[in-house]
C-alpha cells in the first residue's frame, strides 16, 4: 500500500519531533550543564542551551522569536496541506517541507515549555521534570537544549598565513540537536534539488478569500 504525501509528511513531523524530545529530556535529566560525554573522538554529547536559533545563533528579543516560529511553522503546515494532494508536487518535496517544520517545531516545544517543566541546577547537579519550586523560567522563555557535537578534525594554521596565522583550527565546532539537523537538511535539500515552491492555485487561493 502507497502511503500518500499527506501521510508520509505527518510520519516524518511525527518522528522527528518524539526523537528530538526524547534525546533532549534524556540529556536535560541525566547530564549537568556543560558536561561533555566523548563516545569518539569525532563525536561527543555535550549539554549546553542556548536562547537562540539554530547552532546557538543569537538574533534579536527571545519572546519574538518564539512567537515568529510558531506563526512560521503554523504557515508552513497550512501550506504543506495545500499542497499535498497536487499531482505536480514531488514527495521530495514534501519530505523536506516535513522536515523543517518538524524541526522547527522541535525547537519551539523548548522555548514554548522548558521554561516551566525543568530547574536549571548548578553543576553538578542535573535538572529535574516538574521540580516543587517551579521551573527556572517563564512560557515562552525557555531555553532550547543542545547535545550534538562532531570535532571532526582540527590544525594549526601556518604561521605564514595571513590573520589566522598560528591559530588553532577546529571542525565542525557548533552544538545542535536533532530538530536543527532536520531543518538544515531539509533546507539544504531543498536548495539542491528544488528550484523553487510550488505557488498555491488560483482555486485555492479564491477558498482562502472566502
Amino acid at each position: 500500500m502507497k502511503i500518500t504525501k499527506g501521510r508520509l509528511a505527518a510520519i516524518i513531523i511525527l518522528f522527528v519531533i518524539v526523537a528530538d524530545q526524547a534525546m533532549k529530556i534524556w540529556v536535560k535529566t541525566h547530564f549537568f550543564l556543560g558536561e561533555d560525554l566523548r563516545i569518539a573522538s569525532w563525536f561527543h554529547l555535550y549539554f549546553i542551551e542556548n536562547n537562540g536559533m539554530a547552532f546557538g545563533m543569537e538574533i534579536g528579543s527571545k519572546l519574538l522569536l518564539t512567537l515568529f516560529r510558531i506563526i512560521a511553522v503554523a504557515a508552513l503546515g497550512w501550506y504543506i496541506v495545500k499542497i499535498k494532494d497536487r499531482e505536480d508536487v514531488k514527495r521530495g518535496f514534501i519530505v523536506c517541507l516535513a522536515l523543517i517544520l518538524a524541526g522547527a517545531a522541535g525547537n519551539i516545544i523548548d522555548c514554548v515549555l522548558y521554561g516551566v517543566l525543568f530547574n536549571n541546577p548548578l553543576p553538578p547537579q542535573v535538572a529535574e521534570f516538574l521540580p516543587a519550586a517551579g521551573g527556572y523560567g517563564t512560557l515562552l522563555h525557555g531555553l532550547v537544549v543542545d547535545m550534538l557535537y562532531f570535532p571532526l578534525f582540527s590544525f594549526n594554521w601556518p604561521d605564514w598565513m595571513p590573520i589566522v596565522g598560528g591559530e588553532h583550527f577546529l571542525f565542525f565546532q557548533p552544538v545542535f540537536n536533532i530538530a536543527d539537523a532536520a531543518i538544515t537538511v531539509g533546507i539544504l535539500t531543498l536548495i539542491i534539488f528544488f528550484s523553487k515552491f510550488p505557488p498555491i492555485k488560483s482555486t485555492e487561493a479564491a477558498e482562502i478569500e472566502k
